[in-house]
């Protein structure tokens, strides 16, 4: 269980030390500002259960400070402790939303019952946000189903019924498509951490120069363009789970960080010397063989047996045929719906055909080509002769350019989607690594990223 974080916000730097010796004696970590300004960029740029709030401070007062969080959403338990209170502040700042007010000198055993009460409430309010979340994802259908029937797809849904509700670590492993990342978010879903975020981190998509900043954050002036303080995922997944997708591609020198932290239940921030704790769960997947890249020195063994206590193996789709028909259907209905476009079934035909394809990019290549076949497709069904004219046995597009020379009239709408169709095509080539596929099609990252968002391509794992 983390230690909880106080930030004491004062101008006095006595008092500051003051309630900084009795925390630190009560088990609390302690953090400090000495105005409004300063107390703003620390609940910007860090976590804190409780904050005590001086009123009377200079550049940014109390109250103004909680004006502030209101309107940028902070969400922080505040109990305003001011030597020149009124009934007239007390109200104000109940109204800006502190949670207590108390008089300097504070009592002792009062202050200590009000940041209990605070940090009970900032709790009950978190159960509340996720109680709300979990309705609109069942209302929504946010969180696609793990969809199939097949031995090996009952034996995962089995398995992380019984895995999610503890703080075992994961390893997820398969081949790129078949599904890791929404494993991961299930057994997020049904743990008891559900209340808390779960932040994903793409390894192979950072260069590695960036990850150890991506993963543990860092402090300005660290290295060169570092202009601002940076929080890191561990710090963002707090009371969370992170994920650590195509973790086998991570450097060295990461992997060395990620260990420590495991162990430790801390992180330093680059250029920093603070350690920080984090309570996270972590889970990692790779569609590489850790145990062949550890025989290489590629990847560390006891980072391997921290992150394996259970393994989870998601099989291709090539070996779970008897799934295609059911995750086609899901698909057609889902990519309907987003297009305003009627839903239509898929003959049996259709479905065999499907059926029989090697599908090398897997759940989401099948994805790619039902979506392709839901807006390409002429009928009130989607036959086997479409299937035959959009795609070959390969399980890829044959000539998909024909079947958008037929659909649109208009030049503009033609370009943009075949650009699109190429988009996919090469990010599954690469693996949906954005660096090389950026490098392969010779255009920057952030230009890719802008096509990306601009085409709504993303990496759906069904």
């Amino acid at each position: 269980m983390a230690v909880p974080v106080i930030l004491v916000v004062d101008d006095e730097a006595s008092i500051r030390r003051t309630l900084r010796e009795i925390l630190e004696y009560e088990d609390f970590a302690v953090e400090e500002a000495e105005d409004g300004e300063a107390a703003l960029d620390k609940l910007r740029s860090e976590r804190f259960d409780v904050m005590l709030l001086d009123v009377k401070m200079p550049k940014k007062d109390g109250l103004e400070v909680l004006a502030i969080m209101g309107k940028e959403q902070i969400d922080v338990p505040v109990v305003m402790i001011s030597g020149h209170g009124t009934i007239e502040t007390a109200v104000e700042a109940t109204r800006l939303g502190a949670f207590d007010f108390v008089e300097k000198p504070p009592d002792l055993n009062r202050l200590l019952l009000s940041i209990k009460n605070a940090m009970d409430r900032g709790q009950l309010e978190s159960e509340n946000r996720r109680m709300r979340q979990t309705i609109v994802e069942k209302v929504s259908g946010s969180l696609t189903p793990i969809l199939g029937e097949s031995p090996p797809i009952r034996m995962i849904k089995e398995t992380i019924d019984r895995v999610a509700p503890t703080e075992a670590r994961v390893l997820i492993t398969g081949e790129a498509g078949t599904g890791k990342e929404l494993v991961a978010k299930w057994i997020h879903h049904l743990s008891h951490r559900s209340e808390g975020p779960v932040v994903e981190v793409n390894c192979a998509a950072i260069p590695s120069e960036l990850i150890e900043s991506e993963l543990f954050g860092h402090e300005k002036g660290s290295f060169t363009g570092a202009t601002k303080q940076r929080i890191g995922k561990f710090e963002q997944a707090h009371g969370g789970t992170l994920f650590l997708d195509e973790i086998g591609d991570m450097s060295l020198s990461a992997q060395a960080k990620v260990l420590r932290a495991l162990q430790e239940n801390t992180i330093t921030r680059v250029g920093g010397d603070r350690s920080i704790p984090v309570d996270v769960r972590v889970i990692a997947a790779t569609n590489k063989n850790l145990l062949e890249q550890i025989e290489e020195h590629q990847f560390r063994e006891d980072l391997y047996h921290r992150l394996s206590v259970i393994l989870i193996h998601v099989p291709p789709l090539r070996e779970r045929r008897s799934d295609v028909p059911l995750i086609t259907e899901s698909i057609a209905e889902r990519i309907a719906g987003r297009n305003g476009l009627e839903p239509r079934p898929f003959t049996k035909e259709a479905l065999t055909a499907l059926c029989d394809f090697e599908w090398r990019g897997n759940v989401r290549e099948l994805h790619n080509v039902v979506e392709r076949l839901t807006i390409l497709s002429q009928g009130d069904r989607i036959t086997g002769v479409d299937v035959e004219r959009y795609v070959h046995p390969g399980g890829s597009s044959s000539n998909p350019i024909i079947g958008l020379l037929d659909r649109y009239d208009q030049f503009a709408d033609f370009r943009d989607s075949a650009e699109k169709l190429f988009i996919e095509h090469k990010l599954m080539q690469n693996e949906w690594n954005i660096s090389r596929t950026a490098e392969a099609i010779g255009i920057q990252r952030s230009h890719l990223y802008n096509k990306m968002s601009k085409y709504d391509i993303n990496r759906d794992e069904e």
